[in-house]
């Protein structure tokens, strides 16, 4: 039988090499200022030279949260057909400011979410087979609810996709 020994992250000491680092770490895709804060942390970097790298991160603008906050909701909505509550929620989990938050979910169409929205639930309305009406009802509002889209806006759907 094998034992697996976990290595122990390397611990970067030196701030400059931390910052080269976070650098192409930040290029190859948006990160919250706090992953970044996190990252540094884990790579065992002390708080005054967290905070001092990601002030230059900032400058050099490879960390950006608004930029981030876009790309975040964007990214969610369209690929993981996530709604508005959860996007808001992940996003407060990374420490975005609420200006951020607002803007990223503003971006995000009203008709593009409401056909996203039936999309999803007919989709699963699909995969359920479930005989009885309100069960049925049940079943496809809490789906929709842990997309993340509003319960009145959920409603609104399943209430219209009865009366066809």
């Amino acid at each position: 039988m094998f034992v697996f020994e976990k290595k122990a992250p390397i611990k970067i000491t030196d701030p400059h090499l931390a910052l080269v680092k976070m650098q192409s770490w930040c290029a190859y895709q948006e990160r919250s200022q706090q992953d970044a804060r996190d990252k540094l942390y884990e790579l065992g970097m002390w708080p005054e030279a967290v905070e001092n790298i990601i002030v230059q991160l900032i400058q050099d603008n490879f960390l950006n949260e608004e930029r981030f906050a876009m790309s975040f909701a964007r990214g969610k909505f369209s690929i993981k057909k996530w709604g508005r509550i959860k996007i808001k929620q992940e996003l407060k989990q990374k420490r975005v400011s609420e200006y951020c938050l607002k803007k990223a979910l503003q971006q995000i169409d009203e008709t593009e979410y409401f056909e996203t929205l039936k999309k999803i639930i007919e989709s699963k309305r699909k995969l359920i087979k479930e005989p009885n009406k309100i069960k049925l009802q049940y079943k496809l509002m809490n789906y929709a609810l842990s997309k993340g889209f509003e319960k009145d806006l959920v409603f609104d759907v399943l209430n219209n996709k009865g009366e066809d």
